[in-house]
């Protein structure tokens, strides 16, 4: 890698990244088809669009998105935790610095050195791991209950189905804001690093100083 740039991300961590986004988009869709919501307002009258109200096509998608939804999430644990990297792991103070690095976007103030991760983005993560967490739990027990070997409290269920529903929706709100953090000029390097792998060096020294200088001491034995 030519010494004006910093690897970031590495093969295995984008591939997961973009498998847990794609099968977490499936999922929201397929979700959705569960709904007469694309009926209702003539998605299915689209052009090669009549599968998306053909309920055996959405379930059938939802399960397979699901599975690897469920492996993409096991993996990215196991993976991280085993090579104790916890980066991206909210950190006391993240609170205040995320508002501070918003005041300093808002303000052209200096911000306050930051890691690999933004305080932001620390937060974010934590959001979408439990999000996400909270989606695998109460899908599985809805599984569980339409294949028929528990046979759960009707209340209980109903509970199950709202805060799938509910998470479901946070979720996207999240997927959402994800992708509006790439709006401010500022933040638009990073977006490539989840194909590319590397990060411009001067910008990671200017707004990640913090893990630039851990990895300019990697590198060079210190």
């Amino acid at each position: 890698m030519s010494n004006d740039r910093i690897a970031r991300h590495s093969v295995a961590v984008r591939l997961v990244h973009w498998l847990f986004a794609v099968s977490g988009i499936l999922l929201c869709i397929s979700g959705i088809g569960f709904m007469p919501l694309y009926g209702r307002f003539y998605v299915n009258e689209l052009p090669g669009m009549a599968w998306v109200s053909d309920f055996n096509v959405q379930m059938t998608l939802h399960y397979v998105s699901a599975a690897l939804f469920c492996a993409t999430l096991f993996y990215h644990i196991v993976f991280h935790w085993r090579r104790r990297e916890f980066a991206a792991w909210p950190r006391r103070g993240d609170l205040r610095e995320s508002w501070l690095m918003v005041r300093a976007l808002l303000t052209g103030t200096a911000e306050p050195p930051q890691g690999k991760f933004l305080a932001e983005q620390r937060l974010a993560y934590l959001a979408i791991g439990l999000t996400s967490l909270l989606l695998v739990g109460t899908g599985l027990v809805l599984s569980w209950k339409n294949a028929g070997p528990i046979n759960p409290d009707a209340a209980f269920v109903q509970w199950m189905t709202l805060l799938h529903l509910g998470a479901t929706f946070f979720f996207m709100a999240l997927v959402a804001m994800h992708l509006l953090a790439f709006v401010p000029r500022i933040n638009r390097a990073l977006l490539p690093t989840m194909f590319t792998g590397s990060v411009d060096r001067h910008y990671a020294e200017k707004r990640h100083a913090l893990w630039a200088s851990q990895r300019s001491r990697e590198r060079t034995g210190q």
